[in-house]
């Protein structure tokens, strides 16, 4: 018998505040034009005052786990990514477990900036499989408005807050590639990129929080290079072609990047799932939050195969292929 991290049930919240790229004008010198032809971006949501990381991470806990038709406290394992945290600690996922009520279990934070959910959710399939979990929950959060220069214009507008969740459920499996779960996960990092995408701040560095800096051009280059290479890893150790996959829900980054990666990997675009264009870069978010749309407005379907995959600073990648 083989153990697949089963997905039960998905869910995302975003804030209330929607930013448009014409309310953009208004704080820094850039225009709509100029960021859509760039970027594919139209519009991203922002975190009000007082409404922090933890609060969108429970929130879309809360609709993943009435998705999933659960008892909150059947969840034996919270896996959040998040670069921002609501403090340095204790983990974001704590509180997030004390807001459902859960008393059991393990709660923990990981860090891998945009590919955090690649990572998280790789993370929480190793529990389950080894039967070290029965049930996980797995998040994607962030409030990167927090960490923006506004006077910024090529990071500024790129970037928006929310959250995305997935409930994942050890379940009896044949080994095969018809078995429904997580088939396979790949994870890759190369720290020699730092200053290509990094925040410039940090306790140990400068004792505070810091606001990211981004070098656009090299960021692309890696992406498209790395994020194929990483599938097609997973595909070929997976038997499978690019042909086979349903729907590719990338890391929403940024649409020139989701069309190169697709194009290279030989993926039809009505196969693309995107949302950067109401979302913009939720970072961790961004996957969670485009799965749990496609599932809620019907595209994602039992049996159908999904691949997902990011790039974030560090430089870290990931991909995953999931038979829904």
């Amino acid at each position: 018998m083989t153990l697949r991290s089963v997905i039960l049930g998905t869910g995302h919240y975003l804030p209330k505040k929607r930013m448009t790229n014409a309310d953009l004008m208004s704080l820094v010198g850039t225009n709509d034009e100029w960021i859509v032809e760039r970027t594919g971006i139209r519009a991203r949501h922002i975190a009000s005052e007082g409404e922090t990381t933890s609060m969108l991470a429970i929130e879309a806990a809360k609709v993943a786990i009435v998705d999933a038709k659960i008892d909150a406290n059947s969840i034996d394992l919270i896996v959040l990514a998040t670069a921002t945290p609501d403090y340095t600690f204790p983990s974001t996922a704590t509180q997030v477990q004390a807001a459902l009520g859960i008393t059991g279990g393990a709660a923990f934070d990981v860090q891998a900036v945009c590919s955090g959910f690649v990572y998280a959710l790789t993370t929480a399939d190793n529990f389950l499989k080894t039967g070290s979990a029965k049930r996980a929950l797995v998040i994607g959060a962030e409030t990167f408005s927090r960490i923006l220069d506004w006077t910024d214009r090529t990071t500024c507008v790129l970037f928006g807050d929310g959250a995305g969740a997935v409930i994942l459920e050890a379940q009896a499996g044949t080994g095969t590639n018809a078995d429904r779960g997580i088939l396979c996960t790949h994870l890759r990092s190369d720290g020699r990129h730092l200053e290509k995408l990094y925040v410039d701040g940090g306790p140990s560095t400068t004792m505070t929080t810091g606001h990211l800096r981004m070098e656009g051009k090299e960021v692309f280059r890696h992406a498209v290079v790395n994020l194929a290479e990483t599938v097609d890893e997973a595909l070929r150790r997976s038997g499978l072609a690019a042909s086979d996959i349903s729907w590719f829900v990338p890391h929403q980054a940024n649409r020139r990047i989701i069309d190169a990666t697709a194009k290279k990997l030989g993926i039809d675009s009505s196969k693309v799932v995107i949302t950067v264009d109401q979302h913009g870069n939720t970072s961790a978010a961004s996957i969670p939050l485009a799965l749990s749309v496609a599932r809620h407005d019907g595209r994602i379907k039992r049996g159908e195969l999904v691949l997902i995959e990011a790039m974030g600073g560090g430089f870290t990648w990931g991909s995953s292929l999931i038979r829904w």
